[in-house]
């Protein structure tokens, strides 16, 4: 578990078989909780824990439609009647709130700052606070989102990232979607220095051209999962 610049609770929940990294945040004097991404097949372990820690889980935040799990959004919301939010871009039909770029998430007094991050897909968000973001699979620790399908784009990936996120303190803490490395978590300054697609200057066109040849393998759950999270996981949930 780690705690922010702000006291904001943060504890990464992981899923092994796609490397998915889930998040419980909350106001430690409020109890009010957000869940960041949670992975279906783990919904009972994450609904114990926000029972055993005393919050109150008060959203369910989706940093875009998933290709690679099926999400467990419907189900935490199902257990605690949270609010479900994804991106207006998302085409999620499940949802309780849709934001945009600028709106923020209230947890007590403080609040999740909502920063749309194209590029994966065209939903994309990524979840500010002060020290730390919360970066779904627009930024990982040594790599970045892919952008073959059809709402990705290489363009508005490189902007996103370098416009957007590293534009945020050096010492700002990364929190990947996905941590393919064992690493947890990372730094901005880390990424714009060390990370090799986007980092250290490398140029638009030269990441644009990079992605073009990047010919990664298809999820093994791409067609059970992307139809499936654009209902929240609602059908697995025998709804």
């Amino acid at each position: 578990m780690a705690t922010t610049g702000n006291s904001l609770g943060i504890h990464q929940l992981r899923d092994p078989a796609t490397s998915t990294c889930s998040y419980l945040v909350w106001d430690p004097e409020s109890r009010a909780a957000a869940m960041i991404d949670p992975v279906l097949e783990h919904s009972h372990r994450d609904i114990e824990l926000v029972f055993a820690m005393g919050l109150r889980l008060t959203y369910t935040v989706e940093t875009h439609v998933h290709t690679d799990h099926v999400t467990g959004s419907h189900a935490l919301r199902e257990a605690f009647s949270s609010i479900l939010i994804v991106h207006e871009n998302s085409r999620a039909k499940c949802a309780d709130v849709l934001v945009r770029d600028g709106d923020f998430i209230p947890l007590g007094t403080h609040r999740l700052n909502i920063l749309y991050t194209p590029g994966h897909s065209g939903g994309d968000i990524c979840l500010s606070i002060p020290g730390a973001v919360f970066t779904g699979d627009t930024l990982l620790i040594r790599s970045c989102g892919r952008t073959d399908y059809p709402s990705g784009n290489s363009g508005e990936l490189y902007d996103s990232i370098t416009r957007r996120l590293f534009t945020l303190p050096e010492e700002t803490v990364v929190w990947p979607g996905h941590d393919y490395l064992g690493q947890g978590c990372s730094t901005i300054g880390a990424e714009k220095k060390y990370n090799p697609g986007i980092g250290n200057g490398v140029g638009r066109e030269e990441f644009i051209r990079l992605m073009g040849s990047f010919r990664p393998g298809q999820p093994a759950r791409l067609y059970e999962a992307f139809p499936s999270n654009l209902r929240c996981g609602t059908q697995c949930s025998g709804t």
